[in-house]
Parts: C-alpha cells; structure tokens; sequence
C-alpha cells in the first residue's frame, strides 16, 4: 500500500477527518488506498499550532487533548486519494470535494499558486503501528 508521511498535527487531523485535503508542493499521478504515517519528529512550531484555533477545537473533538498525545513514527489512518489538482483550481470551482473558501480545511493547509490539492476520502484511524515514513510516496506492508 502506498504511504504518505505527515507532520503532527496533520497526520492527527486526517486521522479525525478534520482534514480531507493534504497540500502538497508536488503532484502524483497516484489514485487509489493511501495510509497516512505520523512522522517520528514533532517540532516545537508544530507543537505550538496545536494551541491556536482551528486545530485546537479540532483536536480537541477528536478526543486528543495534549498535545503529547498526538501519536508519533507510525501509520495512524488508511484513506483512498481520489484526486490531485493544482490549488488553482479551488478558486470558483463546483468540484464537489474542495473545501469552501474560509472553512476550517483552508487554515490546515498551503493553498498557495503553484501547489496542488490531494483530496482524500474514505478516512479511517487505525491503532497506530510502528513505521519508517520517507519523503514522497512509499510502500507500507500492513
């Protein structure tokens, strides 16, 4: 299965469904399962956006109320990546699976020109299982 590692608290946010969009400096031509890995490391920038809002709240809905609850160096979530497009397509579309202007969605990602929207569905938190994430896609053995 393919795998895309994630920084905390984005991985957590999938993880909840707070986040169904993943922006990403690069496109994949990739549709189809994807789990998503807690990266191992949790910088102290990280750490503090869990304390401002809209990730406080949704944290908090999730069930995660410390920050060092957030789980670390594993798989947490499995989804399917239904679509790739550049960011440029969110201003003014209908695509059903784009979030709207000013939601949530928009604070816990870069939907800056030039950067593309991994849209992903069917999200579904896993206990966490110990993994080596990777830059990029790669495959994980469930």
């Amino acid at each position: 299965m393919k795998a895309l590692t994630l920084r905390q608290p984005y991985a957590t946010l999938v993880a909840i469904g707070a986040k169904r969009v993943e922006t990403r400096s690069w496109r994949t031509r990739y549709r189809g399962p994807l789990a998503i890995h807690a990266a191992a490391t949790f910088p102290l920038q990280a750490r503090e956006l869990c304390s401002r809002e809209p990730f406080r709240s949704a944290l908090l809905a999730g069930g995660y109320e410390q920050v060092d609850s957030l789980p670390l160096g594993g798989v947490i979530a499995r989804c399917r990546l239904v679509d790739c497009l550049p960011t440029s397509a969110a201003a003014g579309s209908d695509h059903g699976e784009l979030p709207p202007a000013a939601s949530d969605e928009w604070e816990f990602g870069d939907y800056s020109p030039g950067r593309f929207m991994w849209l992903l569905a069917d999200v579904e938190s896993i206990e966490p299982r110990p993994a080596r994430g990777a830059l990029g896609l790669w495959e994980w053995s469930a």
